[in-house]
């Protein structure tokens, strides 16, 4: 990817700035050590449990009234995108930092620290989601506010804590 500017004092792109802050961030909180890539029918849910509990994942489990079977359930966090108070910047600002923002979210994806990522589809304040699959509040944050647009102040980040079935997927 390749980022182009008028201005000559300008020595890197908003994506080559972004990368740096991020690899930091990832290498401060020890990220790596707690991705894990798991099909839960490989393992039992005891297994799939204690290696996401090791890994400082919140879960807990129940058993289905109807089926029988038992749910496991993981806390992820989802991320509410929304305007912030700086929208000014100019029409070729605005496309940087969004070549930038969408770069952000597919390394989030790629990485497998986020999923379910997307904007809303009217125009209100709230503009898009991005439920993070980390282990803690605080990496969801530092993830999240690594965000080209939210480091400008184009959006800003609202966190919650959010369960669902491990496993589980949207239909």
């Amino acid at each position: 990817m390749a980022f182009t500017a008028c201005k000559q004092d300008i020595k890197e792109s908003p994506t080559e700035s972004f990368e740096k802050d991020t690899d930091s961030i990832i290498e401060e909180l020890n990220i790596e050590e707690v991705q894990i890539e798991i099909e839960p029918s490989e393992k039992t849910i005891k297994e799939l449990k204690e290696e996401l509990t090791a890994k400082g994942f919140q879960t807990f489990d129940y058993v289905d009234a109807k089926t029988q079977d038992t749910i496991l359930m993981q806390q992820y966090f989802m991320a509410f995108l929304k305007s912030g108070p700086i929208r000014t910047q100019n029409e070729e600002e605005a496309a940087l930092l969004q070549e930038a923002h969408l770069a952000h979210l597919g390394r989030m994806h790629e990485e497998g620290y986020a999923d379910l990522i997307g904007p809303f589809g009217d125009d209100g304040s709230i503009r898009g989601v991005a439920v993070y699959t980390v282990p803690t509040l605080k990496m969801a944050d530092s993830l999240a506010n690594l965000d080209p647009m939210v480091q400008a102040g184009r959006l800003v980040i609202e966190i919650h804590p959010w369960w669902t079935k491990k496993g589980g997927s949207l239909r």
